[in-house]
């Protein structure tokens, strides 16, 4: 009955642990995921950023047992107390052969310890390589180019060399190890049998009894294991907090841009619009102004196209106006007030954004337009979906056959008014449907297509004040630029607008054009007031003319 009942406690307090750990893990993965969604786009963008978050997040899994090993730890030390006090009053020195024992094989793993992370933490930009061509090897994204340029045997040779390099410094960092983990156990076992030659001579002496030589070998013995148990355990936990302080130092990142204490919420509707003011913008790191001495406004219900040659800063002054950056030098204001003192969370809100390098989530139809505005739809993307062919497998297509409104009925009406709903007829599943390649019955689809998704984000954002769109229509064919830009004044109607384009059929509909160059404002002005200027924008629109004829 003991012996069963010490079996069924064994496994259970294995079980609590493993549950323990894999709660850990999933706790510290999901609070990894909310620091990070508060960091600054330049923390991104920066690659010792990357190193730090690949070392976190390596610490995610395997750190409970701490807490138990500590409660272990004291307790041996309790035990240990006693009988160190039982050695010292037979012989000081057995405390002193008990420490020449122990002690040296423990300073040898706390060294090599410290020299393993150190290997780890120089070899993180190094490890994040690897990871990254193992995913250029195996990915849906770069499966054809990998296939037709014949990357695999470069890719396969740059992964074996760098992980060859890996592995021999690790390999001499082990045999170094293990070296010296053999001559320090041998100091040790000098040490251990040290004690047992000094009490047996005071046993043959006479100075202590059979009796008390008994007891004495034992307790040594007892004492050498605890010591030994406590002194690994405080290795294990030196060698962990080495870890667990990447972790901390990653949540420890603060971000830069952020809201002062009672920030106001930007006006609602915004009177007076934006001004750029002398702005000026550098990257962290480079001595290069992306853009500078920036001067123009952006009035309500006023659409505004920036044009300009690649480089010349058009999208990162639509970052500095969603305050994904803060201006270098200069200001933006909004109504007359700093941009920077307005609610951040309440500016982004205010702004409806296509990037030209949109994201294309391995997610579902309505999850792809969805999270354009997610506070909205969340609860809606969250129903269980049906894989069964039809509408009323498909909450929103039913939704659209009845001409529903709410959530519902703005992911459908998003969807047809970026003529993302075309893409229905070959969906299974309707807006249900998996898109990417990446998950079980996922449909990929062109760049247009996906083009259109991204433009339906755009829709989603009822109460954006201000749209930018950054080469909108860059992937689609000439007849679905044509139906997204007969729909355009409908999009962008009492709002203000930013359109980034090279296609001037595209440029033409904003009331405004700015023109940059270098990034600098050059040219500012209508369509026909800066065609008969004969300036830059000019002398561009007469080239992209002449390729039409």
């Amino acid at each position: 009955g003991i012996v069963i009942a010490g079996d069924f406690l064994s496994r259970t307090s294995a079980l609590v642990e493993s549950l323990l750990g894999d709660l850990f893990s999933n706790h510290t993965s999901v609070r990894l995921m909310e620091h990070a969604a508060q960091l600054d786009l330049y923390q991104f963008e920066d690659p010792a950023f990357y190193d730090q978050l690949e070392r976190a997040r390596r610490q995610t899994t395997g750190r409970i047992g701490l807490l138990a090993q500590l409660l272990a730890m004291g307790q041996d030390a309790l035990t240990l107390l006693s009988l160190g006090a039982a050695l010292f009053v037979y012989s000081p020195w057995l405390l002193l052969l008990l420490v020449v024992a122990v002690v040296p094989s423990f300073m040898g793993e706390t060294h090599f310890a410290a020299l393993e992370y150190s290997l780890l933490y120089r070899w993180t930009p190094e490890r994040r390589q690897l990871d990254y061509l193992r995913l250029v090897g195996a990915s849906d994204r770069t499966a054809k180019e990998v296939q037709l340029f014949g990357l695999a045997p470069w890719l396969v040779d740059r992964y074996r060399a760098l992980s060859s390099r890996f592995y021999e410094e690790n390999k001499r960092l082990s045999i170094r190890k293990g070296l010296a983990a053999t001559a320090l156990s041998l100091v040790g076992t000098l040490g251990y049998y040290g004690a047992y030659i000094h009490i047996l001579r005071r046993a043959v002496w006479g100075a202590i009894t059979l009796g008390s030589l008994t007891f004495l070998a034992a307790s040594f013995a007892r004492s050498r294991d605890l010591v030994g148990r406590i002194l690994s355990g405080a290795s294990d936990i030196f060698e962990q907090s080495l870890y667990l302080k990447d972790l901390f130092d990653f949540f420890e990142m603060k971000p830069s841009i952020t809201s002062p204490e009672g920030a106001p919420e930007v006006p609602q509707p915004v009177r007076t619009g934006f001004v750029f003011e002398n702005v000026g913008f550098r990257y962290r790191g480079s001595d290069r102004w992306a853009v500078r001495n920036v001067n123009f406004a952006l009035r309500p219900g006023e659409s505004l196209a920036l044009v300009g040659e690649n480089g010349t800063g058009k999208t990162t002054l639509t970052k500095l106006l969603a305050r994904l950056y803060d201006p270098t030098e200069g200001r933006i204001t909004l109504d007359g007030r700093n941009l920077r003192e307005y609610d951040l969370a309440s500016v982004r809100r205010a702004i409806g954004v296509i990037f030209q390098d949109f994201v294309r989530y391995d997610l579902r139809f309505d999850e792809n337009i969805g999270v354009g505005e997610i506070e909205e739809v969340r609860d809606l993307l969250d129903l269980p979906g049906s894989t069964v062919r039809g509408v009323e497998s498909d909450p929103l297509s039913a939704i659209a056959a009845s001409n529903g409104n709410g959530a519902h009925g703005a992911i459908v009406t998003a969807a047809e008014k970026s003529l993302a709903a075309s893409l229905l007829s070959q969906f299974p599943e309707g807006y249900r449907q998996m898109l990417g390649r990446r998950f079980d019955n996922g449909v990929d689809l062109s760049g247009g297509e996906w083009q259109k998704i991204a433009l339906a984000r755009s829709y989603m954002r009822a109460g954006a004040q201000v749209l930018i769109l950054d080469e909108p229509t860059a992937a689609l064919d000439a007849r679905a630029e044509y139906e997204v830009f007969r729909r355009f004044a409908e999009l962008v109607k009492g709002r203000m607008a930013i359109i980034i384009s090279h296609r001037f059929s595209t440029v033409r509909v904003a009331d405004r054009i700015v023109v940059l160059e270098k990034g600098t404002v050059v040219e500012d002005g209508t369509h026909e007031e800066l065609m008969a200027r004969g300036g830059q924008y000019a002398e561009l629109f007469r080239l992209q003319a002449e390729g039409y004829r």
